[in-house]
């Protein structure tokens, strides 16, 4: 796993323990929601992460794409699956999605990478 993939990921696990901790209901909630929409159901949760994917980068939260990606990668999606994705989030975005793009290629390659 490269360093900002590992980065990445340990900064995340961190983060959502001490968010968890504040033991507030609502934030509880909204995990569990989130939690329970990407769960396998009348679609497959490899489908589901493109999705998430292309929300994330049309509203551009880059933590997001790391995020979607991450798990994209961990379920299959190929390259080609990939970047037909960005297509349609640069395509529904526009122009403002492009350098979210070029991120998302980065830590693509560095998760191709790290395998």
């Amino acid at each position: 796993m490269s360093e900002s993939v590992k980065e990445f990921n340990d900064y995340r696990a961190k983060m959502n323990d001490k968010i968890l901790a504040a033991d507030n209901k609502v934030i509880k909630r909204l995990f569990n929601l989130d939690t329970n929409t990407y769960a396998e159901g009348a679609l497959d949760v490899k489908t589901k992460e493109m999705l998430g994917l292309v929300t994330s980068m049309v509203l551009r939260c880059d933590d997001c794409i790391k995020y979607h990606l991450g798990k994209a990668f961990d379920k299959g999606v190929t390259s080609e699956q990939v970047f037909e994705v960005f297509a349609i989030a640069n395509i529904v975005g526009g122009t403002i999605v492009i350098p979210h793009s070029r991120r998302a290629v980065e830590y693509w390659e560095e998760l191709n990478a790290s395998n």
